[in-house]
């Protein structure tokens, strides 16, 4: 095919195909990518270039004609020690990493640990290096999904920041997830039911401290904030919380830990105390990790779908890369929870 200068090129480009259906660049790259906001007279004209010409996008071509990377960024703003010793996280990068590699898409996995990385990533994204942004681990007071959006970037929330998220995002039931493992605990006669909660400065912390005041309230129990131990999603916090807990309130019979490793720890503290468990106290934790079958007791556990939740994430992501949809219409997932009762309950 000849080309403007009458020398022949090895493939047609983006910008004959443009020539031939006589609309601009940016139609053909919005035609080509798949977004709806092409109109029907342009997109067949489009096409019918394309066919005429026989244009095949490349990846490389695809990243230049819609200004895009072909990378995706992960942001856990936790350390190394802790992303590599909690399942969860591990789980969440496997189901991330596994939707976009049937993507074509890259995964640019980054750990926040300072306000000079947070500095220095704004300015990576600013520099419009990825094509959009995935959070795990946000706490209610951080801003920076919010500067994601303010990019003009596609961000989607592992969680909630509050129940009025402006951003969009993938999680499950947290309140039921509470709910569900105190009213197991009460059916098997525990009567003094305890919890440890996670971070409250997180919105699954809060959901899952009100699913255990509405389990209590569900089975006629009182509630005694005298058994709120708080949490920091750690086998050390687990500890920390246990300990205050049997200092509070030694005669208490179950504990509800908001996850599965700080079961862990609160497991060991009451073994270091001479507490049985299920026979003193019944212990059910939340994710159904590795952690939760490797315990002694096997622990119960309120089964989250975590890798789902990160292959959720990342199709919510490659939908508004793709579509983006309206600021005040973000897309949400809610995901189901289910107990798995082993022998810790």
């Amino acid at each position: 095919m000849a080309a403007a200068s009458g020398r022949q090129t090895g493939r047609p480009t983006l910008e004959e195909v443009a020539a031939r259906a006589g609309v601009g660049r940016g139609t053909v790259s919005r035609v080509i990518n798949g977004s709806p906001k092409v109109s029907e007279q342009a997109k067949a004209a489009v096409e019918q270039a394309v066919a005429e010409l026989g244009y095949v996008p490349n990846r490389a071509a695809r990243a230049l004609a819609g200004s895009r990377t072909d990378a995706v960024a992960l942001v856990i703003p936790e350390t190394e020690a802790r992303l590599f010793s909690e399942p969860y996280f591990l789980d969440i990068i496997r189901g991330v990493s596994g939707e976009l590699a049937d993507a074509d898409k890259q995964l640019l996995l980054t750990l926040i640990r300072s306000e000079q990385e947070r500095q220095r990533f704004e300015q990576y994204l600013a520099a419009q290096r990825v094509d959009g942004v995935l959070l795990v681990s946000v706490h209610g007071d951080d801003p920076l999904p919010d500067q994601v959006r303010a990019l003009g970037l596609p961000a989607v929330l592992n969680g909630r920041r509050s129940r009025e998220e402006s951003v969009a995002f993938v999680d499950s039931d947290n309140t039921g997830a509470g709910r569900t493992a105190v009213a197991h605990l009460a059916a098997r006669g525990r009567r003094a039911v305890a919890t440890i909660t996670g971070p409250l400065d997180m919105h699954v912390a809060r959901c899952r401290l009100d699913g255990y005041r509405e389990g209590l309230a569900e089975a006629g129990l009182p509630a005694d904030e005298a058994l709120v131990a708080n949490g920091d999603f750690t086998e050390e916090g687990g500890r920390r919380a246990m300990r205050e807990l049997l200092d509070r309130r030694p005669a208490l019979d179950a504990v509800f830990a908001a996850s599965d490793v700080m079961a862990a720890g609160a497991r060991a503290v009451l073994r270091e105390a001479g507490r049985r468990v299920p026979e003193d106290v019944a212990l059910v934790g939340v994710d159904d990790s590795a952690v939760a079958r490797h315990m002694d007791p096997p622990l119960t556990s309120v089964r989250q779908p975590i890798e789902e939740m990160g292959r959720a994430m990342a199709r919510l992501l490659l939908q508004e890369i793709a579509s983006p949809s309206a600021p005040d219409d973000q897309p949400r997932r809610m995901l189901p929870t289910e107990l798995v009762i082993r022998a810790s309950s």
